[in-house]
């Protein structure tokens, strides 16, 4: 069985998903509201290319958030930012705080 960081998730972001680009610019999906815990710290991640990036926050949600890359997210103060990458954190049973990781520019 897995454990919740429900507790943990005192603030609310926005997502809206990115879906590919037009003509116009990029695609979103509809917002979706998601309670996480957001931690505001600049640090340098690697983005999906490979490339060192700088990260400005990072969101901890439940497991089943989606958020793919290039992704748009508004922080609860109303700035926005994008998903630099999402990680799975699941411990396949074993009793650890499951949840997702997802980097911000």
């Amino acid at each position: 069985m897995s454990r919740s960081i429900a507790f943990l998730m005192r603030h609310q972001v926005t997502v809206e998903p990115y879906l590919g680009d037009s003509s116009k610019g990029p695609l979103y999906g509809p917002a979706t509201p998601v309670r996480c815990f957001l931690d505001q710290q600049t640090r340098m991640v690697r983005s999906p290319a490979g490339e060192q990036v700088t990260s400005s926050s990072t969101i901890y949600a439940d497991l089943g958030t989606t958020g793919p890359t290039g992704s748009r997210v508004t922080l609860p103060e109303g700035q926005i930012t994008t998903v630099i990458w999402i990680k799975k954190r699941d411990g396949g049973g074993l009793p650890t705080p499951d949840h997702a990781e997802i980097a911000l520019e």
